[in-house]
């Protein structure tokens, strides 16, 4: 029961009223922070083997490389059951950033050679800008 003459009564509902805006700015701060991380590369290369060792190779040098430079994550792979093609995904808010900084691995790469670098820049759809890119057959590292 709150007194007559107390400040309880009053303070209750300011403070209703910093917790509500503290709880608006924060979901704001997410909801921009996961619109901004939807840019994505996205590489579809040719494989050809079902010894996926090289594959994974590479993922460590691209997941060391994204973290190192603090540019996005790298999500990981889908390969064909064959072995014959696969994707990489990686996601951050710069796709050009993390175009940068991933293309000098897989340039050194003998299988990426000829793979289609796909560049969008927001969240998968019709409408999303994107950029694409092929790995010259011929790319020196």
């Amino acid at each position: 029961m709150i007194e007559s003459g107390s400040n309880l009564g009053r303070l209750v509902p300011r403070k209703i009223v910093i917790a509500s805006a503290a709880f608006v700015f924060c979901m704001v701060a997410l909801l921009n922070q996961a619109l901004a991380a939807e840019q994505a590369v996205i590489v579809h290369f040719r494989y050809g083997s079902r010894d996926l060792h090289r594959l994974f190779v590479l993922e460590d040098k691209l997941e060391a490389t994204i973290t190192r430079s603090q540019a996005g994550e790298f999500d990981g792979d889908e390969i064909a059951t064959d072995g014959s093609d696969g994707f990489l995904y990686m996601y951050g808010p710069s796709a050009d950033k993390l175009f940068e900084i991933v293309i000098p691995v897989l340039k050194t790469t003998d299988f990426m050679r000829g793979a289609d670098v796909t560049r969008r820049y927001g969240p998968p759809g019709d409408r999303t800008p994107e950029v694409k890119t092929v790995i010259a057959p011929n790319s020196n590292p």
